[in-house]
């Protein structure tokens, strides 16, 4: 247990919380309210000042999983419009190839290198062998003439989807421009929000945590939780590993995470790929039910989606909780539960 921290004045309060508070306003984040006797950073209890620990450290988890979010989706695009640049250049090169072919096919049939329509005429032994001359050539022609436009089809395509990519690049860059805004202002907050955090009493900081992430619970012993799987295993046994690192907001590892950058790093040990994003992780693979649960499912909470864990099996899930707490063990029923999904076959 903490010792016992000396309680800060009634009046010492409201600049921290009420700043946070109003920035998180500013950023468009609904914020729960509290009890009519408390106006926000006027914590008249110790019960309402963890309350509103508790509701503006997940008001900053909201808003980084939005940042993560907004992350994902910028590299998604720019991957889409490097995908598209690349088709463009593919069809360029295709098209200059088909146009020196066709270029050297002209060159023939007016210089008298090959087969043109006048030397047909001139070395056919018949009306029937000119015919059949002529009817080659018009096939070669149409041929590549089909091909030619073929490719121009193909490359105004790849430039369309080039331009839309393109465009979708720039509005994720201006989505996480203005992400990024809103974090820079609470940077700012944060520490205060530390202070305010550490002023309050042992007793207090539990039940904030408790409040929002949850209350921790003994951890597994390495190698008790089995798996139905090599890959799930993997997942569990690099969980539990990360056991006591600290939470930070964006963190994705080796050393520090937030709750989506625990799960992404833990499922990447087993080789999959996971975007470090709480709703985009909560919208892969499939849904499974509360009973259905099997250790290394995924476990999501709130709406919209803003914290993710990964079941351990017996009602126990490993999460990276919230600031002040490690990555620890907790309970699948806390607060907030809205369902899972299962990413393993």
């Amino acid at each position: 247990m903490h010792p016992h921290r000396p309680r800060r004045a009634a009046g010492a309060r409201p600049a921290t919380v009420l700043a946070l508070l109003t920035v998180l306003t500013a950023a468009g984040v609904a914020l729960t309210p509290v009890g009519a006797s408390a106006a926000p950073g006027e914590a008249a209890t110790g019960e309402q000042a963890a309350q509103l620990a508790a509701d503006s450290g997940h008001q900053l988890e909201v808003l980084t999983e939005e940042f993560n979010d907004a992350r994902e989706t910028l590299a998604q695009q720019q991957a889409a419009a490097a995908d598209a640049a690349a088709q463009m250049v593919a069809a360029d090169a295709q098209l200059a190839a088909l146009q020196d072919q066709i270029a050297a096919v002209a060159h023939i049939a007016f210089t008298g290198d090959g087969l043109g329509s006048l030397q047909a005429f001139m070395t056919s032994g018949s009306a029937d062998e000119f015919l059949e001359r002529v009817a080659t050539l018009d096939s070669v022609a149409s041929y590549h003439n089909d091909v030619l436009a073929q490719v121009a089809e193909s490359r105004a395509a790849a430039e369309s989807a080039g331009a839309a990519a393109a465009q979708a690049a720039a509005a994720a860059e201006q989505q996480l421009a203005a992400v990024e805004g809103q974090q820079e202002r609470l940077l700012g907050e944060i520490e205060d929000y530390k202070a305010q955090y550490a002023a309050l009493t042992a007793a207090e900081q539990e039940q904030a945590n408790a409040a929002h992430g949850g209350p921790a619970l003994q951890a597994p012993t390495a190698g008790s939780v089995q798996a139905g799987s090599d890959a799930a295993q993997v997942i569990i046994d690099t969980a539990l590993a990360q056991v006591g690192d600290p939470y930070v907001w964006a963190a994705g590892g080796p050393d520090a995470f937030d709750c989506s950058g625990l799960t992404q790093y833990a499922y990447a040990a087993a080789g999959i790929s996971l975007p470090h994003s709480s709703k985009a992780q909560a919208a892969l693979g499939r849904p499974v039910t509360r009973a259905e649960l099997q250790p290394g499912d995924l476990v999501y909470f709130f709406s919209p989606v803003s914290h993710i864990g990964i079941y351990l099996g017996g009602g126990k899930m490993i999460h990276a909780r919230t600031f002040g707490q490690p990555v620890n063990v907790g309970s699948v029923d806390m607060s907030g539960y809205a369902g899972a999904r299962r990413i393993l076959p």
